[in-house]
């Protein structure tokens, strides 16, 4: 039988009590909400709802495109300058999700020939990113700079160093100025996920780079999402000019998916109400 396969998938997960179920929740609810993203209470501010209403209504229910053909809008490209002046980066890159983000990068960064190091505890999507470049990846101890340091030495080519900023299965802070430290000797590219950083740490919100000081660094590179503290949908990649130029140019989840939907991209920052500005 076709996908009779699954059947037996089923059962074992089933005698491991490991089935996930989907259970959808109502538009409102009297429990309290401890699982959620949605770290800073934004995802129903009623201004920053308005401003997703108000794009939705000027731009339509969808982009109608990949970014590099009909997909990019005004808020897409202001939202980008928005985030990248907010962050200290110099240019940032929308995508449709996290997600795709760190696909994007990790692939776009890590070409034939290159090493990727990346920390045990990473996120699933830094770890697909991982198995889909072209480079080597070695998988490092959690959190540890001589490890990592080990790892580079092996290596004497381009070479990337990917870690989650705070990880999201611990909750622990990866100690990014010792890899940041380990990259430069080794002349190591550095990649950092700082998805659950973004409008909780740093000054004001502007994440685990800020705060380490490595914020504008000519080689670090930064993915964040707009689906937690900024209560939206989406995700970026946060670097130097010419890095996201490259992304633009080569990250196949960039430029052949759908661009994110304008409500999305107001929702996050790109456009705000008049009442909110």
């Amino acid at each position: 039988m076709v996908f009779g396969w699954v059947d037996g998938q089923a059962e074992l997960r089933r005698d491991a009590g490991l089935v996930r179920r989907l259970r959808p929740r109502p538009a409102d609810s009297d429990l309290l909400d401890l699982a959620s993203n949605d770290y800073l209470g934004l995802a129903r501010h009623p201004e920053t709802v308005e401003g997703a209403v108000a794009a939705a209504r000027s731009w339509g229910g969808g982009a109608t495109g990949a970014r590099l053909v009909t997909g990019t809008t005004e808020l897409h490209t202001r939202l980008e300058r928005e985030l990248a002046r907010f962050t200290g980066f110099e240019a940032a890159l929308v995508l449709s999700s996290g997600y795709a983000a760190n696909l994007a990068a990790v692939t776009a960064l890590a070409p034939h020939g290159s090493l990727i190091v990346s920390d045990a505890g990473n996120h699933a999507s830094l770890i697909d990113g991982c198995r889909l470049a072209r480079g080597t990846t070695q998988v490092a101890a959690h959190a540890d700079p001589d490890a990592v340091r080990k790892a580079l030495r092996t290596h004497g080519g381009p070479a990337l160093v990917v870690s989650d900023a705070v990880f999201s299965v611990d909750g622990d802070a990866a100690p990014v100025r010792e890899l940041a430290r380990a990259c430069r000797e080794s002349g190591a590219g550095l990649l950092l996920d700082d998805a659950h950083g973004l409008g909780v740490l740093g000054e004001g919100g502007r994440g685990v780079p800020w705060a380490a000081g490595l914020a504008g660094a000519g080689d670090v590179v930064v993915t964040v999402t707009l689906s937690k503290s900024l209560g939206s949908q989406g995700g970026a990649v946060l670097g130097p000019a010419r890095v996201i130029d490259h992304l633009v140019n080569t990250a196949r989840t960039f430029i052949f998916d759908t661009g994110l939907a304008p409500a999305a991209v107001a929702r996050a920052g790109g456009a705000r109400p008049a009442a909110a500005r």
